[in-house]
């Protein structure tokens, strides 16, 4: 079979190192084109798809948050979580009485302790300042004496 080193009448180019294959050729690079482009498109709507499921995602979260705001304003409503609250701090209340009563008492004993060891101390500065008082008394009374007699005086 010879081969014209030209083209042939059927749009095939031949050449000394061709082979007969070239129709073959052309329609395996068509179907590897047409792959190309269904390989891209999916790709495209696996993008799309991402998208989508992104925005599903943010939706749910959006809800379950909703929904999580309701539900815990429903349990702060509840009657019941106040009276439990309530009842709580009463019983708080009723146990730390006691010891607040304790805390009472032993500040009553410090304070009596502190009394005991100042009262002397006040009574001994009192006895030390008793003088100069009396003496700052009498000179002032004095000084109040002698401007009474200038002032009658004149």
């Amino acid at each position: 079979m010879h081969i014209p080193a030209g083209g042939g009448t059927d749009g095939t180019i031949w050449s000394k190192f061709s082979c007969s294959t070239g129709r073959l050729q052309t329609a395996a690079m068509k179907f590897y084109l047409i792959a190309v482009v269904a390989v891209l498109a999916l790709a495209q709507g696996s993008f799309a798809q991402d998208v989508a499921d992104f925005e599903r995602i943010g939706q749910y979260l959006e809800e379950l948050k909703n929904k999580m705001t309701q539900e815990l304003s429903e349990i702060i409503r509840n009657p019941d979580l106040t009276n439990q609250a309530q009842t709580f701090l009463q019983d708080k209340k009723t146990q730390l009485q006691p010891l607040a009563s304790q805390i009472q008492d032993q500040l009553k004993t410090v304070a009596t302790n502190v009394e005991e060891q100042i009262m002397p101390l006040a009574v001994n500065m009192q006895a030390h300042l008793q003088p100069i008082v009396d003496t700052l008394q009498k000179q002032m009374e004095a000084f109040l004496q002698q401007l009474k007699e200038k002032a009658i005086s004149n």
